[in-house]
């Protein structure tokens, strides 16, 4: 279980895996291009796409394709909501790598995490494939323990890194996923009910 510091992120998850905390459940990581790291890793079915998270909604913009309502509608929802536990499914544009979503259904999850640690690294990196850090069926981890058991290729933040990160309070996830909300063309759709109501 590689141990790293925030600068050695960006080069690891070049040619890795990372887990890092959320306000959710604990994720694992990767470069979107590198996304069936993650499907091979979990044992996980290729339909199911992953989540792409950013440190900012501006980090994600891209990723989506949209017209102007549409846009303004989303980021009204955004500003309301994240950082936070929202998962937003949205048209995906072009830029977005067929390895996040290998059935190409089109649409793409995106979502900024509330977690300091999260945002951090996402800062670091830029946006990841995510996923919860579990074998695909099995409950969620969300101790760096169980995911070092797990996943012995996975690369953690140091422990002291996180501590500083989080400025010395324990923040403890949810262990709740989050609300997924998939856009229709006209409103939203929920695919998994979280804490937040649309």
């Amino acid at each position: 279980m590689p141990k790293l510091t925030l600068s050695q992120l960006p080069e690891f998850v070049r040619s890795g895996v990372i887990s890092f905390p959320t306000d959710t459940v604990a994720a694992i990581a990767t470069l979107p291009p590198q996304g069936q790291r993650l499907y091979e890793l979990k044992q996980r079915s290729p339909d199911k796409p992953l989540i792409l998270m950013g440190a900012t909604a501006a980090d994600l913009w891209p990723y989506v394709i949209g017209n102007e309502h549409e846009r303004a509608t989303w980021t009204a929802v955004v500003e309301q909501h994240w950082p936070g536990p929202l998962t937003l499914v949205l048209p995906a544009s072009e830029r977005l790598p067929k390895a996040m979503n290998p059935t190409g259904s089109g649409t793409i999850g995106i979502r900024v995490p509330d977690h300091p640690v999260a945002r951090q690294v996402l800062a670091e990196t830029g946006p990841l494939a995510t996923t919860s850090a579990n074998r695909s069926g099995q409950p969620a981890l969300m101790q760096a323990a169980q995911i070092a058991a797990a996943f012995p290729t996975v690369g953690l933040l140091d422990s002291v890194i996180v501590r500083d990160l989080q400025a010395g309070q324990p923040l403890t996830p949810s262990g709740i996923a989050s609300t997924v909300a998939k856009w229709t063309g006209n409103g939203w759709q929920i695919i998994r009910q979280g804490t937040i109501h649309l």
